[in-house]
Formats: structure tokens, sequence, C-alpha cells
């Protein structure tokens, strides 16, 4: 049962990874240059409000360091790569013992 849960979570973050790879894509020819939507923006559209807590809430105490070294950059990323590795991790975890 959980292979299943691991191998269906994977396969919904790998989908959602082909679909912003789709509308990167389809923005850099409209743009004749590449885009790539990080993921910050990403979030700002879904729910700006707990991106917003979220910041708020790490920049107290220590967690400020983690929340500039880690947080911040992943931020920038595409939103492709940060739905798709953990996808593509979350399959490959989930797979049946017969194939390995």
């Amino acid at each position: 049962m959980m292979s299943f849960l691991l191998r269906i979570t994977g396969t919904w973050l790998l989908g959602m990874s082909v679909v912003l790879l789709v509308m990167d894509g389809t923005k850099s020819l409209a743009a004749s240059n590449f885009v790539a939507t990080s993921v910050g923006n990403i979030w700002i559209l879904a729910h700006a409000e707990s991106l917003s807590w979220l910041q708020q809430t790490s920049t107290q105490g220590s967690l400020r360091i983690v929340w500039e070294v880690i947080g911040l950059p992943m931020l920038e990323w595409p939103g492709w790569i940060m739905f798709g590795l953990p996808g593509v991790f979350l399959i490959f975890v989930g797979r049946s013992e017969k194939r390995r």
C-alpha cells in the first residue's frame, strides 16, 4: 500500500512538472528567449499569504540562516525542477520489490 501511495504521489508530481515545463516552453517560444517560471512566482500565484507567513516565521531566530541559505535559493529554481526531482525520486522509491 505504501509503495502505491509513493508511486501515485510521484506520478502526480511528475505530471505537474510536465505541465510547468510545457508552460515555460510556450512562454520561451513566444519570447524567443528562455523563460523559466520560478517556484516563488508559482507560490505567489497559488497562495501569496502562506509564502509571506513562511518568510516571516523563518526569519525569526535561528531559522534565519536556513532560510537564507536553502529557502531563498530554492524559491528561484524553475518550478518544473522542484516538482520533477521529488516526483522521480518517489516513483523510484515506490517501485515494487520484484523489479529491484
